[in-house]
């Protein structure tokens, strides 16, 4: 069975990475999300190992010194963590595995699978940033204002990721996103599995 390839795709707070990534798993049948560990309180309408796995601060810290994650993070003081169990087990089913993380996650994420391939997702402009994050009516003025603040430290590390997507129309970000799935999936590296039959009989 051909292994499955991993994605990161990251983005400040805002850019609208999860509605990106949400419609790019609903378009391609063959790719799966990457569902998170978190300690921080569910959202509305947030369902437990749908949309994360919702931890208590201590249980998180077992699995971390355990070394059951892949990458962990804290971001607005609540921990975030990938488990290794689930990715590897998708990945050796054949399966794309996406994981939508942080610039501090993709960074350990890369040491662990150099091969993996990386996305970082902008917004259109800091107004539209801003806009973006009071539309969602989750957070206030106080939180809204750190988010813009912890923003500019989140792109600065778009030169360390593979490539750049612009979120502005989303349909237009969207088709750039499965571009560079596709781009992946016909990569070299990725063909000499699904083909080796027919290459070994070519070349003989």
């Amino acid at each position: 069975m051909t292994k499955g390839s991993l994605f990161i795709v990251a983005a400040p707070s805002g850019a609208g990475k999860t509605s990106l990534v949400n419609a790019l798993v609903a378009q391609q049948a063959d790719i799966r999300l990457s569902v998170s560990h978190t300690t921080r309180l569910p959202r509305e309408g947030e369902v437990d190992g749908q949309d994360y796995f919702f931890l208590s601060q201590d249980s998180f810290a077992q699995m971390r010194d355990a070394g059951a994650f892949l990458e962990s993070a804290t971001v607005f003081d609540n921990s975030y963590g990938t488990s290794s169990e689930s990715v590897l087990a998708q990945l050796q089913q054949g399966f794309d595995v996406i994981l939508e993380i942080d610039w501090q996650g993709a960074e350990q994420v890369r040491h662990n699978f150099p091969d993996s391939t990386s996305i970082f997702i902008l917004p259109p402009s800091k107004t539209a940033l801003e806009q973006r994050l009071r539309g969602r009516g989750q957070d206030n003025d106080d939180i809204i204002a750190r988010r813009m603040r912890d923003a500019e430290n989140e792109i600065s590390h778009y030169v360390e990721f593979d490539y750049l997507i612009v979120n502005d129309q989303f349909d237009v970000a969207l088709t750039n996103l499965v571009a560079i799935i596709i781009a992946r999936r016909h990569s070299i590296a990725v063909q000499k599995q699904v083909n080796l039959e027919l290459l070994t009989e070519l070349l003989a």
